[in-house]
């Protein structure tokens, strides 16, 4: 499987690792993402109703840990990392707002 990132993607994740309380969000992206095949992957909530191209949201490290959205384009076994943010602390919230989503969505297709 080969794993790319968008630029919303990257500077989020940049910006998370610079800080102490978030020091484990490499880590948790190797552990979690690489090595991995399809089928491991396509757990969490879909926010899409692609089969072949899921979009989906990912909470990793339970309630305290970082939610991921990415889009696995099954076919070519790509995967596109495509945001992050903590649960909690100083950067953490709850969700993306849907336009945010859209517009990821977008900018990987």
């Amino acid at each position: 499987m080969k794993i790319f990132c968008i630029a919303d993607f990257k500077v989020e994740f940049e910006k998370l690792k610079s800080k102490n309380s978030y020091n484990s969000i490499e880590a948790d992206v190797i552990d979690y993402f690489f090595n991995k095949s399809v089928q491991d992957l396509s757990s969490g909530t879909r926010l899409n109703n692609s089969s072949e191209t899921p979009y989906i949201k990912k909470r990793i490290n339970g309630k305290g840990g970082f939610r991921f959205y990415f889009l696995l384009i099954i076919k070519d076994e790509n995967l596109f990392l495509m945001f992050v943010h903590p649960k909690t602390g100083s950067l953490g919230y709850e969700n993306i707002t849907d336009e945010s989503k859209s517009y990821l969505y977008k900018r990987v297709l």
